[in-house]
């Protein structure tokens, strides 16, 4: 398994990989809100493509993703939701929020 770790795409895409759990997800939090902030991009794509395994953390860290580009004004859409990211989402009722355009 690879290390966990998001980054800024080249078209303001937040670039999430990796295994997302209770030992990467503070650490991926604070680096996503950063990025965020400092993204100069109207609209953030949050690409999961290179998630390797989740647990409800990866859920909980694409919903502070959100809320923090809300809080600053972008646009956000979510790009290659992982099976077991999204099995929990609908186990939690976030199916909606999380759809895909």
């Amino acid at each position: 398994m690879s290390e966990s770790a998001v980054r800024l795409g080249e078209a303001g895409e937040l670039l999430i990989s990796g295994v997302l759990d209770y030992r990467s997800g503070p650490g991926l939090r604070k680096q996503g809100q950063a990025l965020i902030a400092s993204s100069t991009a109207a609209a953030l794509v949050l690409d999961c493509s290179a998630v390797e395994k989740s647990s409800s953390v990866g859920l909980s860290l694409l919903l502070a993703f959100m809320r923090d580009a809300a809080a600053a004004g972008k646009a956000v859409s979510i790009r290659a939701l992982p099976e077991d990211m999204r099995e929990i989402a609908e186990v939690s009722g976030l199916t909606e929020l999380l759809a895909q355009p």
